[in-house]
């Protein structure tokens, strides 16, 4: 039997920025026109082609757009439905060198991945086994199942912590091709939801080799796992910023109702996204509307904060070329150097 869990945000919490802390504040170097991103309700996916060309995730609409490389014009390429090839409580978008595009979303509680070309084609899909599993949402935003979702061009990657490991790989018609990454230890054995809560996060490819898994909820980390699979570092993710929330962490969680009677953990996830850029630095954006960039060997390089009409809290993160950082909400546009 698969254990569903709610894991969502508390209240918001107005973040200062701490005193004497060497904080770079990167400024929008330019965003969609308002004209088209005004067209989107809630933007939780924005990436880039080769072609040149934009596509949007719009959670709210279950719809996924195309703008042109002039940024003159929209497109819509997917429709809300749960039918094949379209798209319902969508959580992801990615796209490959090639070109192809995945979403993933979980119509009826099924967890789902589909792959398109840029003109909404239909190109192949698959459901996972089991309903959707560890869930954990900042607000309406789904971050885990599906919802943490990274496509490589050649097959997909998951946190599916119900197997007994952190990253699950598929290919391209859904089988399962191997599992990596044993869960970290909790102390919340004895409760499974909870123990399977504290290893929800995110996995992802890196260009230069290999795989990291970013911990979203507990103690802040990460690892880096080589190309078989093989551990190479664990690091805690530190720093002044996340010293109030650390500090807060729980020994005991709050429960609300779930399916059936049960009582579900409540945990407060303490990172939103993360990415990797092309030279192989992981990019951890928090809650709180800091974002920390480590180097392909693990140490802490940068803090930054994004600021565009305000300060943002990434929804997403994604690179295109060059050093250009492409980012959720807004569809902004940063200079990563």
């Amino acid at each position: 039997m698969r254990l569903s869990l709610a894991v969502a945000l508390t209240a918001a919490v107005s973040f200062a920025q701490p005193t004497g802390v060497a904080v770079e504040v990167l400024t929008a170097t330019s965003a969609l026109p308002a004209h088209l991103s005004g067209r989107f309700g809630d933007p939780i996916g924005f990436v880039q082609a080769t072609t040149g060309e934009y596509l949007v995730l719009d959670r709210r609409a279950h719809t996924v757009y195309r703008v042109d490389a002039k940024q003159t014009s929209v497109t819509q390429v997917l429709q809300i439905g749960f039918e094949e090839g379209r798209v319902l409580e969508p959580g992801v978008l990615a796209v490959s060198r090639d070109d192809i595009f995945a979403v993933a979303d979980a119509p009826n509680g099924m967890e789902r991945i589909q792959y398109f070309d840029l003109k909404g084609l239909f190109l192949g899909g698959f459901y996972l086994q089991g309903r959707l599993t560890p869930r954990v949402s900042a607000g309406p935003l789904v971050l885990s199942g599906v919802g943490s979702m990274h496509f490589t061009g050649r097959t997909f990657l998951a946190n599916r912590p119900d197997t007994g490991a952190l990253i699950s790989e598929f290919d391209l018609q859904g089988r399962e091709l191997r599992r990596m990454g044993l869960l970290r230890a909790t102390g919340h054995e004895a409760n499974p939801a909870l123990h399977l809560a504290l290893n929800t996060g995110m996995p992802l490819a890196d260009p230069a080799g290999g795989f990291f898994f970013v911990f979203q909820t507990g103690v802040p980390a990460f690892r880096k796992y080589d190309a078989a699979g093989t551990l190479l570092y664990e690091r805690h993710i530190e720093g002044v910023e996340l010293d109030p929330q650390i500090q807060r962490l729980p020994t005991e969680w709050p429960t609300q109702a779930g399916a059936g009677g049960t009582r579900l953990p409540l945990v407060e996830p303490l990172v939103r996204t993360a990415a990797v850029d092309p030279s192989g630095k992981l990019w951890i954006s928090l809650t709180a509307p800091y974002t920390y960039v480590y180097s392909a060997a693990g140490d802490k390089v940068r803090t930054v904060q994004f600021r565009a009409a305000g300060i943002i809290s990434p929804k997403s993160l994604a690179f295109a070329t060059g050093d250009r950082l492409l980012v959720t909400p807004g569809c902004y546009e940063f200079s990563a150097k």
